[in-house]
């Protein structure tokens, strides 16, 4: 999805490509008839329905430019941009011979980080669940816990609130991403590839029919390869 942003005065008008090349403002004269959802008959849901699976198809683009943002927009005080941290993860799971799961879950773990500072482990997880494997997006969801075990005694806090987690089928796995793949990504001389590298990646995921049971695999214990 290419995108043209015009601006006058305070103005903003974004212009977005939808897949064939058409316009987002080719559909606005295909408008429901209702002004509140209880009134919608069945031809004002099945045009929705139909908008939506177009839109839903404009994801992936979507995620990408979410990310590219957090190379400008950006937590400060660390030595790398939340982008550069999110392609080292991304960059240090390839290396490690992980599956496309495992990559797009680990580029995207952060991409809360803009929008939803205070749960982004959990924005993330719910942008992930329907896409990728349940393990994936578990890991995704209670990363944030998991990672208080290296900083959180420093404020005061309690590092091990990951021991709320002890027995889920899970835990040896978000562990492991924490320490071989998010905690060690802070490092600005560490070969990084770009985010064009992973867009393909990116793009098979959320081209997926959501909510795939032979894709979520809930249950399933691979851990980190």
């Amino acid at each position: 999805m290419s995108r043209r942003l015009a601006v006058t005065g305070f103005t903003g008008i974004v212009e977005e490509m939808l897949p064939g090349g058409r316009k987002m403002g080719d559909n606005e004269d295909r408008r429901v008839s209702f002004t509140q959802m209880k009134d919608g008959t069945r031809s004002d849901y099945e045009l929705l329905q139909e908008l939506e699976e177009q839109y839903i198809h404009g994801t992936a683009p979507r995620l990408l430019d979410e990310l590219a943002k957090q190379a400008e927009e950006t937590l400060t005080g660390y030595k790398i941009t939340r982008l550069a941290h999110a392609l080292q993860t991304a960059t240090r799971a390839e290396n490690d011979g992980a599956d496309t799961d495992w990559i797009v879950s680990a580029l995207l773990h952060d991409i809360g980080d803009r929008l939803a500072p205070a749960n982004h482990d959990k924005f993330a997880a719910e942008i992930l669940r329907p896409y990728v494997r349940d393990e994936c997006t578990w890991t995704v969801e209670h990363h944030g816990s998991f990672q208080k075990i290296y900083y959180m005694h420093h404020y005061g806090g309690d590092p091990e609130e990951r021991r709320k987690f002890a027995g889920h089928p899970y835990y040896q796995t978000c562990a492991d991403f924490c320490e071989r793949w998010d905690q060690a990504s802070f490092d600005p001389d560490f070969p990084t590839r770009d985010l064009d590298h992973f867009r393909p990646a990116v793009e098979k995921v959320f081209a997926r029919a959501p909510h795939d049971p032979a894709v979520i695999c809930k249950g399933e214990i691979r851990g980190l390869p």
